[in-house]
């Protein structure tokens, strides 16, 4: 069923649905799917929409990826019988302490219950996404790819409406060309929230209903990922490796992986906490010089680099999670800070809490409950689930090691995580990563090493990599609040450092050395990583939606 809307002189579209869902990622899938079931089981009619910003589903979806199945397990038992692409099972864990020689490796025992991964698997987890996505069309799902949401409609009281998609054939300087289409509305009983990390709307409904007020700062990472074609002779299906330490020794904190996929296959990456500190510092460049370790070297040399990504991750775990209920629309995943960072892990407890959202929302319109309410009974649901609980256990992970560092913190994990049962005295980090940054004056240069073209290369081969495209001349879709900050703050008193934080190259100063220098957008490189929605010193930066089917696509990643 279609009318017009009347929206600031632009006619309008608009469709009903019980449920719109944004977003089609584990989390997105997963509340779908379940909701589908719910309603053929009870024999409930049931109209459900998901919009997926991507071109095609899975082409945003970015991870390591470990998978624990236990959610899968749940929504999908006969999910192996059905094809579902989970074909690595992981067959031992390696934990290392990096230096820039070598590493202390340590045995078995010593390794965090939360790092061990016996019955996971290693997966590629946008081709997982891409299957969830057939499952939930065979059940009679509508899924629309290339697709975004760049609004959130609201009626007279305040509560959710739905959406609306962007606006498309919108120029550079904000005209209509002649291919001009306004976006869609899209209506509904609920709307649910599965953005992934730093959702545009997620951010936007936090802020109005004040979601977090009860919860800590949250915090984030930024994990680069690349897929490598290695020689067999160095090649281990389902060996797991993760390591701390080097070359994070400058005050920053985070963690490595490499995982070895069938087929001579591996992934590899570096996860930084972004709380650090040093303007100067480019974590790019950090997880290039990481390749060149004995270690990964070792498995990497006379192969070839297959694949390049980075995306932001949230990760300020249960103590930063929020509110996830609001007056007709629920969040969930890492829209409402679901990861499990102990783990380094999240697609489990997303779906989990698509998972109850659809339980909680079912009940509550199979029984005729009114459009537009705020089901508060989904936080107290979600937060006593094995997901909730699991979150629970794992509350001082993060803030340790932001206090501690890797290896006092790691310790004070261990015996949280193995002897108390995560009933320690909870530690908590209420400081926002973005206000961490010192002035530049006050920071130490780093001279890092030019690409070796073999296993460290630069920005522009590796966002080619990452198959990104955009439409040429459309509405750049990162905003600036205020025009001057770039040069007049971020330039004299942090060095400019977008042109470092950001993983692809987008933020760039020209005229540096005249009497008018300007900040260059190169919205075209953007991977929708988001770190620059986040990391900006002065909170200047905001990544909104842009034309529907722009950004990487990491088909096999």
């Amino acid at each position: 069923m279609t009318d017009t809307t009347q929206t600031e002189a632009i006619q309008r579209e608009s469709m009903e649905y019980d449920v719109v869902i944004v977003g089609g990622g584990p989390a997105g899938m997963a509340s779908a799917i379940k909701l589908k079931q719910l309603a053929d089981e009870k024999g409930h009619e049931l109209s459900i929409c998901l919009l997926e910003k991507s071109a095609e589903v899975g082409a945003h979806i970015l991870s390591g990826a470990v998978v624990e199945p236990r959610a899968l397990n749940e929504l999908i038992p006969n999910w192996q019988e059905l094809g579902a692409p989970l074909n690595t099972p992981v067959k031992r864990d390696e934990l290392h302490m990096f230096n820039d020689k070598g590493s202390i490796k340590f045995p078995g025992i010593a390794i965090p219950p939360a790092m061990h991964n016996k019955g996971n698997y290693i997966v590629n987890l946008s081709n997982i996404v891409r299957w969830l996505g057939e499952q939930a069309e065979a059940l009679g799902i509508e899924i629309y790819p290339g697709f975004a949401a760049a609004e959130v409609l609201y009626h007279e009281d305040g509560s959710i409406k739905g959406v609306a998609t962007p606006n498309n054939g919108v120029d550079a300087e904000g005209n209509h060309k002649p291919s001009f289409e306004p976006g869609m509305e899209l209506h509904a009983k609920y709307t649910i929230f599965a953005e992934g990390c730093r959702g545009q709307l997620g951010k936007e409904l936090i802020a109005r209903f004040d979601l977090d007020k009860d919860s800590d700062a949250q915090h984030y990472g930024i994990g680069f990922k690349e897929l490598w074609e290695v020689d067999p002779s160095v090649h281990e299906a389902g060996k797991v490796v993760h390591g701390s330490g080097w070359p994070l020794t400058k005050g920053a904190t985070g963690g490595s992986f490499l995982y070895h996929l069938n087929d001579n296959m591996v992934t590899m990456g570096l996860i930084i906490d972004l709380n650090y500190s040093n303007p100067h510092f480019s974590p790019f460049d950090e997880f290039q010089r990481m390749k060149h370790h004995p270690e990964f070297a070792k498995v990497l040399e006379g192969g070839k680099r297959l694949g390049y990504g980075a995306r932001a991750i949230t990760k300020g775990g249960w103590n930063a999670l929020v509110k996830m209920s609001v007056p007709g629309g629920l969040l969930i995943g890492c829209d409402a800070g679901t990861l499990n960072f102990a783990k380094i892990k999240g697609t489990h407890t997303a779906m989990k809490s698509g998972m109850v959202a659809a339980e909680v929302l079912f009940e509550h319109l199979s029984n005729g409950g009114e459009a537009g309410k705020s089901l508060d009974q989904f936080d107290q649901a979600f937060r006593v689930s094995w997901a909730g609980k699991e979150l629970k256990k794992s509350k001082s992970f993060g803030p340790a090691l932001h206090k501690f560092g890797p290896w006092l913190g790691g310790i004070y994990s261990y015996i949280d995580q193995v002897f108390l049962r995560g009933f320690s005295p909870t530690l908590r980090d209420n400081t926002p990563d973005y206000s961490q940054m010192k002035k530049a004056s006050e920071c130490e240069k780093f001279d890092y090493p030019k690409p070796d073209g073999k296993l460290s290369f630069d920005k522009p081969s590796s966002v080619f990599l990452s198959n990104t495209f955009h439409e040429e001349d459309i509405f750049c879709h990162l905003t600036l609040k205020d025009q001057t900050i770039p040069i007049e703050v971020n330039l004299k008193d942090y060095d400019a450092p977008e042109q470092r934080y950001c993983p692809a190259g987008v933020y760039e100063i020209i005229g540096e050395d005249t009497d008018s220098p300007a900040l260059q957008i190169n919205g075209q490189n953007c991977i929708h990583c988001k770190t620059c929605d986040i990391k900006d010193p002065s909170q200047n930066i905001t990544w909104i939606a842009p034309e529907g089917g722009g950004g990487p696509s990491y088909s096999n990643m």
